[in-house]
C-alpha cells in the first residue's frame, strides 16, 4: 500500500488471473485519512480494453472507496504473458460538500495551479487459481503423496517420484481385482460344465455296458436251447434207425 498526502492506494499492481475469452476483474481500495474531501480520477493507456467503475469520484474524509477494474475478454494471450498497459490515478483536494457530479477536468489541471497527486499502477497477468488436488487414501495426515516442499520452496524430487509410484500403485489394484474376479468366475463356470459333461458320459457308458451284458446273456441262453433241441432231435432219429 502506498500512502500519499491525500489518498492511500492498495494494491499498487493490478493483477488479473488471465484466461482467454473470459472477462476478469480486480479491485483497488482508496483510503482518505485526511479531514478533507478528495476527488480522484483513473486513466489508462488502453481505455478500450478496460472498464473502470467508478473512473472518477469523491472519497469522503476518513473513509474508503473501492474501484473495480474489469478487463474485457481477450481472444489471444500476449507474448510471454507480459502486459504493457498502465493506469494513472490522480487525486486532488476538493471543496467540502462536493459530489461526483461536480468533478470536472479543470480540477485535475496542474496548469490551473491545482496540486495533483499522481500514482502509476502497472498491470500483471497471473495464472488462474487451480482446483485443490484430492488427497489419496492411505497417505499420512499432513504428508501429501505428491512430494514435500522444502523451506526454500523447492519440491523434493525423491518424494515426488515416490508419490507418483504410490499413486499409480494405488490406482492399478483397483482394476485388477475386477478382472481377476471375472476370470475366476469364468473358469469356475467352465470347470462346472466340464464336470457335468464328464458325469453324463460316465452314466451313458454304464448304460451301454448294462445293455451289452443283457444282450450277451440272452444270446447264450438261446444257444443252449438250440443245442439242446438239436441233441434231442438227433437222439430221436438215431433210435428210429
Amino acid at each position: 500500500m502506498i500512502t500519499g498526502e491525500l489518498l492511500g492506494i492498495e494494491p499498487l499492481e493490478l493483477k488479473f488471473p488471465f484466461e482467454l475469452k473470459k472477462q476478469i476483474s480486480c479491485s483497488l481500495q482508496l483510503s482518505n485519512k485526511t479531514d478533507n474531501y478528495v476527488a480522484f480520477k483513473v486513466k489508462t493507456t488502453n481505455p478500450k480494453k478496460y472498464c473502470v467503475r467508478p473512473n472518477a469520484g469523491i472519497v469522503l474524509p476518513r473513509s474508503t472507496c473501492d474501484v473495480i477494474v474489469t478487463m474485457q475478454a481477450q481472444k489471444e494471450a500476449p507474448p510471454d504473458m507480459q502486459c504493457k498497459d498502465k493506469f494513472l490515478l490522480q487525486s486532488v483536494k476538493a471543496n467540502d460538500g462536493v459530489s461526483a457530479r461536480d468533478i470536472n477536468a479543470e480540477m485535475f489541471s496542474k496548469e490551473a495551479g491545482h496540486v495533483v497527486e499522481e500514482c502509476k499502477l502497472r498491470v500483471l497477468y497471473v495464472s488462474p487459481p487451480q482446483p485443490p488436488s484430492p488427497v489419496l487414501e492411505g497417505s499420512e495426515e499432513g504428508s501429501p503423496p505428491w512430494g514435500s516442499v522444502s523451506d526454500n520452496g523447492n519440491v523434493n524430487g525423491t518424494d515426488l517420484s515416490t508419490g507418483t509410484r504410490a499413486f499409480v500403485e494405488h490406482l492399478e489394484p483397483q482394476d485388477k481385482p475386477l478382472e481377476a474376479g471375472a476370470l475366476i468366475s469364468k473358469l469356475t463356470d467352465e470347470r462346472n460344465n466340464a464336470i457335468q459333461q464328464n458325469n453324463k458320459l460316465h452314466r451313458e457308458l454304464e448304460l451301454l455296458r448294462c445293455q451289452g451284458n443283457k444282450n450277451r446273456s440272452g444270446a447264450s441262453l438261446m444257444f443252449v436251447i438250440i443245442i439242446g433241441l438239436l441233441g434231442i432231435l438227433l437222439g430221436y432219429l438215431m433210435k428210429k434207425t
